[in-house]
């Protein structure tokens, strides 16, 4: 029953841990900044306090050292500092390891951060006078320190949890306890749901709460105390008094509370008015609200006017309501796969609506293809996540790296909404750290090379995302000192990848960067000199059937371009045909198709080379290439397609038209055909494969070596 709370608590503690880390890094560049501080003191706070909810005791008690320090830095008691960074930098990776961890390595993980515990309880000492020096056990349970807010404000919370909330191991004491901590509070239970003793269920949760509550940190940390509970109840929080002296909250009557609560409407209040009892007795007797309804509305009463004589603060802006839904992945997956079933399934009707001649058939035929349309985008849509991410985690990156290099490096990224499938993305994490890595160890010179050479000390490493079409362009970018292209000639000769007599231009030298084993490291160190890394990453992105392109320029810098789809799961592709069988391209690489008459192929003398406006192109034969055997037709296709920055044509029997292909993997009997990406099934039921048109490239340019 606990798993459920738990991995909650571990998914909204990733995403705090990683805005974390973004926000502590840009305090290292904004000292000054109090909303950053603000920003790391909540999400250390909300760590803490959610990790106690549910039995993550050594996160809660290691943060609360952490959020310590931080409220000593918010009231301007410590300065922020690279140490102060560096320091919680490393507070952050180990709360990531205490939750990562197993239970029986647990010890052993806390173990490894008793060093930070001291040197946070050392900074916090250091400015606490000696009779009030901290004790995480006394402290740990304290109230909650303050907000930016300093002025008491009344908030009414209305708190009605799902019946089935007690089912996740959710203990709702915890969280009245946690507000009660917050200020001054006053709970008032209904019991009005209550059921008959042999009906009640001991798992369920048949009580709901107002919580009268004057405190001075602002509605969002009230939020915070609900943030893992939000989606199995009902929760609103209003403000009732800001204590200005424009509340007037001493000529409120009951009448007037309760109306405002939704409990009773004006016209009862009216009626019953007409009696001479009081107000509250004549309600209850009436058996229109109940005792604790009134007796709720009292305190509220009570409470407001105590604030009403306290200092007066502008009334802040209500949090909007959560719009969005936390979604297991392997059910979007399971969405995807059902759509791409779906699209499969559409292709049948719409041949078979096409062959029978039926106007009414093909009219809903047409239909169910527009609405399959729709769905798709809509399904994949919701798979789409913006890339910026991945690039924030390259900040860390970057600022580590740096350091261990002792360069100085300034990262810059655009483009961070360009939105990408969240499987892309995943994938483009490694190859883009390789990038970088090499782009600070290979590229960025030492500060004072950069300064004789009359460029800023500080390297630039720039990382930018832009949508083209169905793919998305990423660039990283450096100012170093380039490529040398014949340093990389001679290294490539010294390591037996080309011979001394081979004559390759400077781009070409730049391509052997991709080979395997290539590299221009001098001595292996922890970042690079063992050959692996650029091949790696030529490797990762021809598996996301993207490409890579290279530009340098000596002693100015290195720009890598890579040119990615937007999702693997079903492409847009021309299907084309070769005897009896049929195959698919990518259509986001073609460019045109024309005639291959016999008189072309005799005009260049049975060359593999088509004129295509008094251009010679080259193309691969894909009958030949897959030895399908046949009559060849009187007048063939080409597809000329943009592979790699190159102009190719491949030559089929007959080109068919557009396609929607979903994507199917071949299975492990066909991992070692690398001319093939994988398959799809047509609307007849036939098989149709997904031609990889950059692995045919190589094949064909190994057999023209070769020769």
């Amino acid at each position: 029953m606990q798993d459920m709370p738990e991995n909650a608590f571990k998914e909204e503690a990733y995403e705090l841990l990683s805005e974390l880390e973004d926000s502590l890094l840009e305090l290292e560049d904004n000292p000054e900044d109090a909303e950053l501080v603000g920003k790391v003191f909540r999400a250390m706070h909300t760590i803490k306090g959610s990790g106690a909810m549910f039995g993550f005791s050594s996160i809660a008690e290691f943060t609360h050292e952490v959020e310590t320090v931080y409220d000593l830095v918010r009231n301007k008691k410590i300065l922020v500092d690279k140490i102060l960074i560096e320091l919680s930098l490393k507070a952050r990776d180990h709360i990531l390891s205490l939750l990562n961890c197993q239970k029986e390595d647990e010890q052993q993980a806390v173990q490894n951060g008793l060093t930070l515990v001291s040197q946070f309880k050392a900074l916090a000492n250091s400015v606490v006078p000696s009779s009030e020096k901290i004790n995480t056990h006394q402290e740990s349970n304290s109230p909650h320190p303050k907000d930016q807010q300093s002025e008491l404000i009344t908030y009414r919370i209305r708190f009605k949890p799902n019946r089935d909330i007690l089912h996740n191991g959710t203990n709702l004491s915890q969280l009245l306890d946690e507000l009660a901590a917050m200020g001054t509070s006053r709970v008032i239970a209904h019991r009005s749901n209550l059921v008959a003793l042999d009906e009640l269920l001991p798992e369920d949760c048949y009580m709901s709460w107002d919580i009268i509550l004057s405190t001075d940190q602002g509605e969002d940390a009230i939020r915070d105390v609900f943030i893992f509970v939000e989606d199995d109840c009902e929760l609103t929080i209003r403000t009732v008094s800001t204590g200005g002296e424009d509340d007037n909250f001493e000529q409120k009557r009951l009448g007037d509370i309760l109306i405002e609560r939704g409990d009773i409407s004006q016209e009862v209040i009216d009626t019953v008015l007409a009696k001479s009892k009081r107000i509250g007795e004549m309600l209850v007797e009436a058996n229109l609200v109940s005792q604790s309804d009134i007796e709720s509305a009292l305190i509220e009463q009570q409470e407001v006017r105590k604030v009403v004589e306290k200092r007066k603060q502008e009334r802040s802006d209500k949090t909007p309501a959560v719009s969005s839904l936390r979604v297991p992945v392997q059910r979007l997956d399971e969405l995807v796969n059902l759509v791409g079933e779906m699209v499969t399934v559409q292709s049948r009707l719409s041949q078979t609506a096409a062959l029978s001649g039926e106007v009414e058939l093909q009219a809903i035929a047409e239909e169910v293809e527009r609405l399959t349309e729709e769905l798709r985008d809509t399904t994949l849509n919701i798979r789409m996540l913006p890339i910026g991410s991945t690039f924030n985690k390259f900040k860390r990156l970057v600022r580590d790296i740096a350091s261990d290099l002792h360069k100085e490096v300034d990262f810059q990224t655009v483009g961070a909404e360009t939105e990408l499938d969240k499987t892309v993305i995943e994938q483009l994490n490694d190859p883009l750290v390789h990038i970088i890595r090499n782009s600070m160890d290979h590229g960025i010179e030492m500060p004072d090379v950069r300064e004789a050479a009359g460029k800023p000390r500080a390297g630039t490493v720039y990382l930018s995302a832009e949508p083209a079409g169905d793919s998305v362009i990423i660039e990283i970018r450096d100012d170093g000192k380039g490529l040398n292209a014949e340093v990389l000639r001679e290294k490539a000769i010294s390591k037996g990848i080309i011979s001394a007599d081979d004559t390759l231009s400077d781009n070409e030298c730049y391509q052997l960067i991709f080979a395997a084993g290539f590299s221009t490291a001098e001595k292996v160190s922890g970042l690079s000199g063992r050959g692996v890394g650029m091949d790696v990453v030529k490797r990762a992105i021809d598996g996301l059937r993207g490409t890579i392109s290279l530009e340098s320029n000596l002693g100015v810098g290195t720009t890598l371009k890579l040119r990615i789809p937007l999702t693997l799961a079903i492409i847009e592709s021309l299907l084309v045909k070769i005897g009896n069988n049929s195959f698919v391209l990518p259509l986001s690489v073609v460019e045109e198709c024309i005639e291959l008459t016999r008189a072309d192929i005799e005009e260049v003398h049975g060359r593999c080379l088509v004129n295509v406006r008094g251009h010679l192109i080259p193309y691969i034969p894909l009958r030949q290439t897959f030895a399908i055997e046949g009559e060849l037709p009187a007048i063939q296709q080409v597809v000329i397609a943009q592979v790699n920055g190159q102009k190719l044509g491949f030559v089929v029997d007959n080109v068919i038209g557009e396609h929607q292909t979903v994507i199917k993997t071949l299975g492990p009997l066909y991992r070692d055909v690398n001319t093939v990406s994988g398959g799809t099934i047509l609307g007849d039921g036939s098989i149709a494969l997904i031609i990889d048109l950059m692995q045919l490239m190589k094949q064909a340019a190994l057999e023209e070596t070769s020769k």
